[in-house]
């Protein structure tokens, strides 16, 4: 291994050299930084991932700032995308950061989409637009790994990876699912959820967040940074063991 690359000897290690040489070609891109996109991005940063492509279109605020992990209160009201690509820049210099401060709807897909990832991480928590990444995934033959509700929840012991056809007790992939299935699509994304019941009573929105929503009103959900760190890491483990075995080409 060249002496530069020495910070991913361990990584190499661990997924053998030509597996670690698929990951370091590869490009990934994510779709929201929340607390769940954010660790998941700086997981695969970490990992050596060649090229990562950042899409989000909210700015910080002071409550996403306990499910951050990098974030400062100088930071709040800059947007996600500029704050995670500056950091990434610093400490990850060896991949190459894209930032975008987008919206995902079907106006934006073929935009967003392209060049063609080797792998899509979908974190975003809206339904709307998440069901449309997902189905836009699909339609493209994009191989995506998608995050369910982690608001709410604190067991670790009771998180799960598996298709989203398994997903047992959360709100969001119920709805998910419904959506899916009128579009003639049951199984095929494979995702990480929790298998616990969510305590998830709904607050009312942050008068500072109303402002980001493109219309968009979205209740607060209590939560912790421990359940969104969890699951960005478990997504990220999903994407580098399918990009190192192979799949990335």
């Amino acid at each position: 291994m060249d002496p530069a690359d020495r910070r991913f000897a361990r990584v190499a290690d661990f997924l053998g050299e030509e597996g670690f040489r698929r990951v370091r070609s590869a490009s990934v891109t994510v779709f929201g930084l929340g607390g769940v996109g954010c660790h998941a991005a700086i997981a695969l940063a970490r990992s050596g991932i060649g090229l990562l492509r950042l899409v989000d279109f909210d700015t910080l605020t002071e409550t996403s700032l306990n499910r951050n992990p990098l974030a400062s209160p100088s930071d709040c009201g800059r947007s996600k995308v500029d704050v995670l690509a500056r950091y990434l820049g610093e400490s990850c210099p060896g991949t190459s950061v894209v930032a975008d401060r987008e919206f995902f709807h079907e106006e934006t897909a073929d935009r967003l989409l392209s060049p063609r990832p080797d792998a899509v991480v979908d974190a975003i928590d809206s339904l709307g637009p998440k069901a449309s990444l997902l189905e836009q995934c699909l339609a493209r033959g994009l191989k995506v790994f998608s995050s369910m509700g982690a608001s709410g929840r604190r067991d670790p012991s009771m998180v799960r990876t598996g298709d989203i056809s398994e997903t047992r007790n959360c709100p969001l992939a119920r709805q998910l699912r419904k959506y899916l299935r009128k579009r003639g699509i049951e199984a095929g994304i494979p995702c990480v959820y929790s298998m616990e019941v969510s305590n998830g009573h709904f607050l009312p929105p942050d008068l500072e967040d109303l402002t980001l929503m493109r219309g968009r009103t979205r209740n607060r959900i209590p939560s912790l940074i421990t359940m969104p760190g969890i699951f960005g890491y478990a997504v990220a483990g999903m994407v580098l063991g399918h990009l190192s075995e192979g799949s990335a080409e």
